[in-house]
């Protein structure tokens, strides 16, 4: 302990909280409760050690002993009443999940569903961080030579975020500002050893007993020197270039215009997400509710200005598990749920035209995950949606209830007349790579009312059936 470190310590807290996003979250929440901890230990170890300088030892043990119990047994009585009136949240599931990485996907498929959520590749932290990769654990070796206060910070802060951020990608964020300092402490280091070297060449000293060269003295030293900053230098100016194309390619474009080359290297532009948005927009009532999936809520509200079922922000998982529902089931429950939710149109994302591998179809065993969570999608298995050999298909082994789903047959319909690639059949799905099991079917719940130009986005409307079941 040092009064410094209290000090680091109540400031961050006190001024964290200022912060209105923030707010109370620090003293509400368990995931802050070891923070916390660490905050009111700083502050309960000053007052004794000011209370110990100022009393005798006996005074003193007496007081110690009867205010420490006192203390611990307010806090657990404090802590468990806050906690069972609802005052300390408890854990959530994402934070279960970084302790866990198995945790989300046995027991809250929608929190293991997002992308951001999965664990990170290799492939991922070369990308992002290119040479930081390698020039870490050299930052890390320095600062073990030398545990000062600052480095065993840094130390803890390295290692805790390279663990979180491989757990979840989106955890690059926490971990990205570490690696830039514990490579700079690599690069820096490196080079300052390497510079003197080549800034002033000493000759050999004997030593005044046994005659021998110092330790830092060895043959051709200003060349190898000169040898590692050069390779340092390429690497820095490599490094720039990196970043700058990974800016431009991956982090500036929009989600809503999608771009792609073809065959003779011209650029296509994918439009349809705007198109269909402008659509629904301009095409039907303005009190018109939208189903889609939970991914493109926002786009929908925002651009096409039409209220949605699901949107990004939605916690309420029974809600999101019905509209999974509705698209895994055959057309009769699915128009069931539907005129449950007061849905008018469906708006589902199809890639098998054009290549686009992020659409509903491949999303759709999270659909059937999450949808079969609840008592109300207990009829619904994933393993009925594999084919007999345990694959994910949609060619003529997929599995019936699979053929029969909604979310099938919205993305497919007519698509079976439509040839996509030369020499290939029709209904050949671009990106599954098979011919679709199930080209001539009609619909009977729903009508199409839009098809995007490369057919990624697809809209349909739901039908007013007649009463059934009446005489």
């Amino acid at each position: 302990y040092q009064r410094r470190v209290r000090e680091a310590v109540v400031s961050t807290q006190s001024t964290g909280m200022q912060i209105p996003f923030v707010g109370f979250a620090p003293v509400e929440t368990s995931e802050h409760m070891a923070a916390l901890g660490v905050f009111g230990l700083c502050q309960i170890y000053a007052f004794v050690t000011y209370l110990q300088a100022n009393m005798s030892t006996t005074n003193f043990n007496v007081l110690f002993r009867t205010v420490v119990t006192i203390a611990l047994a307010a806090a657990g009585l404090t802590f468990g009443v806050a906690t069972f009136l609802g005052k300390i949240a408890p854990w959530t599931g994402r934070f279960y999940s970084l302790l866990d990485p198995s945790y989300a996907k046995n027991n809250i498929p929608i929190i293991a569903s997002v992308s951001e959520h999965q664990p990170t590749t290799w492939a991922s932290f070369y990308f992002d961080l290119q040479l930081l990769v390698f020039m870490f654990p050299v930052g890390l070796y320095y600062c073990f030579r030398e545990l000062t206060d600052a480095n065993i910070f840094v130390i803890l802060y390295s290692i805790t975020s390279i663990y979180f951020a491989g757990v979840m990608v989106r955890l690059m964020l926490v971990l990205a500002p570490i690696m830039c300092i514990m490579s700079g402490i690599g690069i820096s280091t490196t080079l300052a050893i390497y510079m003197k070297n080549i800034e002033s060449e000493t000759p050999a000293i004997p030593s005044s007993k046994s005659g021998k060269k110092k330790a830092s003295d060895y043959p051709i030293k200003s060349e190898i020197a000169t040898v590692i900053v050069t390779v340092v230098s390429i690497f820095l100016t490599t490094f720039v270039f990196h970043c700058t194309w990974v800016t431009s390619e991956a982090y500036s474009s929009p989600s809503i215009v999608l771009a792609a080359r073809g065959h003779d290297g011209n650029r296509i532009i994918f439009d349809d997400f705007r198109e269909a948005y402008n659509w629904l927009k301009f095409n039907t009532p303005e009190n018109a509710k939208v189903m889609s999936w939970w991914d493109y809520g926002y786009q929908l509200t925002a651009m096409a200005n039409r209220t949605i079922i699901v949107d990004n922000n939605t916690w309420n998982n029974t809600h999101i598990s019905r509209v999974g529902q509705a698209m895994a089931s055959p057309e009769d429950h699915s128009y069931t749920i539907m005129k449950e939710l007061d849905v008018d149109y469906v708006l589902v994302i199809f890639g098998g035209m054009s290549g686009y591998s992020s659409d509903d179809i491949n999303k759709f065993l999270w659909m059937i995950r999450i949808g079969g969570s609840t008592p109300e999608g207990e009829h619904i298995k994933e393993s009925d949606y594999y084919s007999s050999t345990g694959e994910y298909k949609v060619d003529k082994d997929a599995s019936k209830a699979m053929h029969n789903s909604l979310m099938y047959k919205m993305c497919y319909y007519r698509f079976g007349e439509i040839m996509t690639e030369q020499g290939k059949p029709t209904g050949y799905d671009r990106v599954r790579n098979q011919e679709i099991g199930n080209k001539d079917f009609e619909l009977d719940v729903v009508e199409e009312a839009f098809t995007s130009e490369h057919w990624i986005v697809r809209i349909y409307k739901v039908k007013d059936l007649s009463n059934r079941g009446t005489v």
